[in-house]
């Protein structure tokens, strides 16, 4: 989400005054430049009305304000009042100097014919399903909401007046609901249906991350039903070859077969209402080194997945409706060291080489970012080896531990909901019962979505999250602080082996050691090589107007080949 011209304020040289010196104590004089910020950079008024911004300023002592609009002065006064005189989008820079330097902004004015309300709810694929006389709380997403009302119904009752409503019900059955906003300009509604059951009907859901596991013989790999829901007493009974090897409310099974060759593995969940049963392949591979490849070079050589979280910077500057197309624009990308955005948390790129990365025990990966102070937005890297030799990453992924690594949250999912309507926030959910939304940024980014056009519906997102390091600074500035070392896109005073600043946000490297991969309880994984990269956005965070925290990527490289 980095764009430097609108975060960082353009100062004019510092004059710095000096003192003669005397025998009485003199105070210095205060030399510091004007600072300006705005509580976002994008304003709507409607057609016929007028709409006053007020930026918030610092060190503006003795100071002049110019605000202008198509090379025109429009005023000189601290704050502006705009009159909506005709349709029309505006942008408009202030500029406050005093005699130790300048500072710019640029916002825009967005005239509207009219400001029709908007109302989103985070809802799952074929609605909600719930249990009879328990809570579902419902909270909507709105835009243009001064002066509006709500209305509620349940199978077209009327049942609320308020903007978030929590639903019950003793009733078992499929329930219609709708929310109602209403302003001045028009309504909007948005419909749901919520499925209501006993435990006895309430599905039983699970997902794991593959059907088939593959891994080196004598290593273990660890099976791990992922998202369940509804489980209530649940046991699970894990098979393997005919044999019974664990039966416990344990949702994991650890897998340390050691004959080469494909194994049946079947799992059975079994609750007080009923059983079902998931059929896995375990491929127990040859040990490792027996698919290491030789020579190469430093560049990745190929990209096997491209699945962004949705972001600000998705689709826009290029069209992608297939994952085979999404790929072929991040390697284009890649090749000319361009800007591939993560999106969100949970965003992630797998990527190859030509040949086998060596653990020498030092920096062996080098991940392109364009970070800097206070503006990192760190992408979790992982490695996998290609341990059934089949050129794929369909083998066991180990994450690259990091600085925070103690302090992450592991196994952790976020769902992201299709938008229904163009230009519209895209909500999302999280597997710690949190909820939220990527803001649409008409500003700047206004393609008709950020969710990626080549997801064909709602999704969920898998992997390891940091706790945010985004603070709000001062009202309207926001920083994105920085993690010591262990990720990509950080500004890291350790990994990135450089002590420039690079105040420009040029691209910069952080490098990564394959030692430092662990295994799924944070033991080393000892791998004597990788042959493919995965970066992840590892921070569910926005730093309001900026919008959304986003892990970018500008190539990965064999380091092992430049050092």
């Amino acid at each position: 989400m980095k764009h430097i011209f609108r975060i960082l304020p353009l100062f004019a040289a510092l004059v710095i005054a000096s003192c003669s010196g005397s025998s009485n104590q003199v105070v210095p004089e205060k030399t510091d430049p004007p600072t300006v910020s705005f509580d976002k950079v994008s304003y709507t008024v409607k057609l016929g009305k007028s709409i006053t911004i007020t930026p918030t300023y610092k060190n503006v002592e003795g100071a002049t304000y110019s605000w202008v609009m198509n090379g025109s002065v429009i005023s000189t006064s601290s704050n502006l009042t705009f009159q909506g005189k005709e349709i029309s989008e505006n942008y408009i820079t202030l500029t406050v100097t005093t005699k130790f330097g300048s500072a710019s902004k640029e916002i825009k004015i967005t005239v509207a014919a009219q400001l029709l309300p908007k109302v989103l709810v985070a809802v799952p694929d074929g609605g909600f399903t719930i249990l009879k006389d328990s809570e579902l709380k419902l909270t909507p997403t709105v835009e243009n909401e001064t002066g509006a009302s709500y209305v509620w119904y349940v199978d077209n009752a009327q049942v609320a007046t308020t903007k978030d409503y929590t639903y019950k019900s003793s009733s078992k059955g499929t329930h219609a609901l709708k929310v109602v906003m209403t302003n001045e300009d028009g309504s909007d509604t948005f419909s749901f249906n919520v499925k209501v059951c006993d435990e006895s009907d309430m599905p039983f859901n699970w997902n794991f991350e593959s059907d088939t596991y593959n891994y080196s013989t004598g290593r273990t790999v660890r099976i791990l039903i992922r998202k369940v829901e509804n489980a209530f007493d649940a046991t699970y009974k894990w098979v393997l070859d005919g044999v019974e090897k664990q039966n416990s409310n344990q949702n994991y099974f650890l897998c340390s077969e050691t004959a080469v060759g494909a194994h049946t593995l079947i799992v059975t969940m079994t609750n007080k209402y009923g059983s079902l049963s998931k059929t896995l392949t375990v491929n127990v591979c040859p040990k490792e080194g027996t698919y290491k490849r030789e020579g190469g070079t430093a560049p990745c050589n190929k990209v096997y997945e491209f699945t962004p979280a949705p972001g600000q910077f998705i689709n826009e500057g290029y069209t992608a409706t297939t994952q085979a197309e999404a790929c072929k624009f991040a390697e284009d990308k890649f090749k000319t060291a361009g800007i591939v955005s993560l999106g969100a948390w949970g965003g992630y790129i797998v990527v190859g080489f030509d040949h086998s990365v060596v653990n020498d025990g030092g920096y062996n990966i080098a991940v392109t970012g364009n970070s800097f102070t206070n503006s990192s937005e760190p992408g979790i890297v992982w490695v996998m080896q290609d341990e059934n030799g089949n050129g794929l990453p369909d083998d066991t992924w180990y994450e690259l531990k990091g600085s925070d690594y103690s302090t992450e949250t592991r196994d952790y999912s976020i769902t992201y909901y299709k938008p229904t309507s163009s230009k519209s926030p895209v909500l999302w959910t999280s597997s710690d019962g949190k909820s939220g939304s990527i803001d649409y940024l008409s500003a700047y980014h206004t393609q008709n979505s950020y969710f990626p056009a080549w997801v064909s519906s709602t999704y969920t997102l898998y992997g390891s999250s940091l706790i945010s390091k985004t603070v709000e600074v001062s009202k309207d500035v926001w920083y994105n602080r920085d993690f010591e070392w262990g990720y990509a896109d950080n500004f890291s005073n350790i990994d990135r082996l450089s002590s420039d600043s690079n105040s420009s946000g040029g691209a910069n490297d952080n490098h990564f050691k394959i030692s430092d991969a662990v295994r799924w309880d944070g033991s080393a994984a000892n791998l004597q090589y990788v042959d493919f990269v995965k970066v992840q956005t590892g921070v569910c965070s926005k730093a309001g107007w900026i919008g959304e925290l986003s892990t970018e990527v500008l190539g990965v490289k064999d380091y092992n080949l430049l050092k």
